[in-house]
């Protein structure tokens, strides 16, 4: 199956959603629209996204709360911030 543009672009809003991006969600929320989708789509989009954005979020925090002094080394080798950079 091929998806069309509407499709694509009602995935791309829930995508949007969970990522965050209010830039991407206002453009392709706008590119939904203009491919066919009426706004009850766009609003299921984002619900949707919503959804799973929630899931990923409570997931997260269930496993950071489940994370004790023994999970961590004692030795860091970062000085400041997070240790990502």
């Amino acid at each position: 199956m091929k998806l069309d543009d509407r499709l694509r672009r009602l995935i791309a809003v829930g995508a949007s959603v969970t990522a965050n991006c209010q830039p991407c969600l206002r453009i392709n929320a706008e590119r939904a629209l203009d491919n066919g989708a009426d706004a009850q789509e766009v609003a299921e989009a984002v619900e949707v996204g919503k959804l799973v954005r929630q899931g990923a979020s409570s997931k997260m925090d269930e496993f950071a709360s489940s994370l004790n002094e023994a999970a961590f080394p004692t030795a860091r080798p970062w000085k400041d911030g997070c240790g990502c950079v």
